[in-house]
């Protein structure tokens, strides 16, 4: 059963959210922190202890890099549009139903298709699931989320948990040079281009060096073939140079055919330069280069495919686990220096809380209830077991912040978390209620509405607690002291624990016999004459009022009649 919450204390507990959601490193880690809402139930909250205890010591600061190159491996269909899947007419509603690649019951439909599957005997026999049809669909995205793989191996290793990451990188390793020629497909115009520029170079270069020698007689001819248009016939006198350039052209074609894998004729020699590549002839090696690569990925993916298939529902559960990881991680590093509290039955106790939000917050201890042996607090033998408090003392001293942390320390024992104090007994509750100083409303419309939720908070039975903040403020003080004095009876014989802060500390005891009385004492001035405020409430005992001290601080630094004016307030004060 989950923790009923006012909208103020469901704002803390938002803000709790929020501080563990800002360490998260990947956004769907957020899901995990879904099933650790505030509970009732003292079981749930005992198991949610047990899982933090057993999972966060294995969690190591290192696990953020990791985590961070983690991305999901979603199993695309993009790959699946260059296969045809012939099948008997019994079988073709089936392999539609798959929605893997074209199907059809005629063989003469696959012309034009590189890959050729039948069921029919034809081609490559293959079985109607889609690792046999399309093993790409599941090969391609591990290969290209290769680092997330490394990631989880390395995260296996950090963890102790072990990973099939290696083994599956292992596999991949067989694609490595169908994926290699892969790439020099998709930048096929930029290495021809780059190999032509290469070959022009070396052929002008062998140009510059060369020299001709010619009798009378083949000179005139040359000369003649120049006047009649004759360019290639040039070339007939450059015997030995034309063997060079085709050498060179030669090789450049044998470096593409190792690269490429297959045999080009890119660079024919017509006795012309510079030497270029008809674009209709890139265009063909593209066609056929698709083509040979497209059937050896299948075959290849296939291969792998068949040894990794029955590592991937582990490699699911990896994926899966490093969400709770991430999560487990921003856990860790929000609840440094926090310790479990114990669950028991008397109220709500602990030793040395710290705000969650004031940067170096001042430790304090505090109790509304019952408390343990262990709660050795100066001033602690004052405590009778007490549910209902009034707390008083200094403005500014800390009582809001006070009432802050406790609504902490309450909701996160409620979520399982350990909760930031040095040791803590929470009783577990049915309801949380807080109620916060509303500083900018007053008059008859906000007091009628703080009313009627005071009121709605004391309805029912079962176990709460119940958090004011200087109700007061929005009535006047004579009527405040009548109204908070019975809500306080009634909440008193329902067995709720109540903690209020209120400058109407005196009055209130008068009123309420039960009730315990705390302060936040404003301990006096400093040579500065600023105000010493212990934010350490004082158990069984008022506060001294900060207007007391501020009246001190201008008698002493006022002079003359002004001087006299603020000694005598100062006297009432103290008589």
């Amino acid at each position: 059963m989950a923790l009923k919450l006012n909208p103020e204390a469901k704002a803390i507990y938002r803000s709790i959210r929020e501080e563990i959601k800002k360490r998260l490193v990947l956004p769907g880690s957020s899901t995990f922190l879904e099933g650790f809402e505030p509970t009732s139930d003292r079981e749930e909250i005992l198991r949610r202890q047990d899982y933090f205890r057993e999972n966060l010591p294995k969690i190591r600061s290192e696990l953020r890099e990791q985590i961070a190159k983690v991305k999901p491996i979603k199993f695309r269909r993009d790959y699946l549009h260059d296969r045809i899947l012939i099948v008997d007419e019994s079988e073709l509603e089936r392999a539609q139903n798959l929605g893997l690649c074209e199907v059809s019951t005629a063989l003469e439909d696959a012309e034009g298709y590189p890959i050729v599957l039948s069921t029919l005997g034809y081609g490559i026999d293959v079985e109607l699931t889609p690792s046999q049809i399309a093993p790409e669909l599941y090969i391609m995205p591990l290969w290209e989320n290769r680092e997330a793989l490394e990631a989880l191996a390395k995260i296996g290793e950090l963890t102790g948990e072990g990973s099939v990451a290696p083994d599956i990188l292992s596999e991949l390793g067989e694609l490595g040079e169908v994926m290699g020629k892969r790439k020099l497909l998709d930048g096929l115009e930029e290495l021809i281009a780059e190999k032509e520029r290469e070959l022009n170079e070396e052929i002008a270069e062998k140009l510059e060096k060369f020299s001709l020698t010619l009798s009378g007689k083949e000179l005139l001819d040359f000369l003649g073939e120049l006047r009649a248009g004759n360019y290639e016939a040039i070339f007939r006198h450059f015997g030995e140079i034309e063997g060079e350039i085709l050498n060179l052209i030669n090789d450049v074609e044998d470096e593409l055919n190792e690269k490429l894998g297959i045999t080009v004729e890119l660079f024919s020699w017509e006795g012309l330069y510079p030497v270029t590549v008809p674009p209709d002839r890139i265009e063909m090696l593209r066609e056929e280069l698709e083509r040979e690569l497209k059937v050896e990925l299948y075959i290849r993916s296939r291969e792998v495919l068949e040894r990794i298939m029955p590592l991937l529902p582990k490699l699911k559960e990896e994926l899966g686990r490093v969400y709770e990881l991430d999560f487990l991680l921003a856990v860790k590093e929000f609840i440094e220096g926090f310790s479990f509290p114990e669950l028991w039955e008397g109220g709500i106790a602990f030793v040395s809380g710290r705000h969650l939000f004031i940067e170096n917050p001042q430790p304090v201890s505090y109790a509304v209830g019952k408390t343990p042996e262990e709660f050795l607090v100066p001033g602690a033998g004052d405590i009778g077991g007490e549910r209902v408090v009034i707390l008083t003392g200094a403005n500014s001293g800390g009582k809001t912040s006070l009432l802050e942390l406790m609504t902490q320390i309450t909701i996160l024992a409620h979520m399982g978390f350990p909760v930031p104090a040095e040791k803590a007994w929470v009783e577990p509750l049915d309801e949380l209620f807080f109620f916060r100083r509303k500083r900018s409303t007053y008059g008859a419309g906000a007091f009628e509405t703080a009313l009627r939720s005071f009121v709605r908070a004391l309805r029912g039975e079962g176990r709460k607690l119940i958090l004011i903040d200087e109700f007061e403020a929005i009535t006047e003080p004579g009527a405040a002291v009548k109204i908070i004095g019975e809500l306080l009876k009634i909440a008193h014989e329902k067995g709720f624990y109540v903690l209020i802060v209120s400058h109407l500390g005196e009055d209130l005891r008068k009123e309420l016999p039960f009730a315990r009385v705390d302060g936040i004492e404003a301990k006096g001035l400093d040579e500065k004459l600023n105000l010493i405020v212990d934010r350490q409430p004082v158990f069984g005992k008022l506060g001294r009022s900060t207007p007391e001290l501020i009246v001190e601080r201008l008698a002493r630094k006022k002079r003359g009649k002004e001087k006299e004016i603020f000694e005598r307030v100062l006297r009432a004060f103290r008589e």
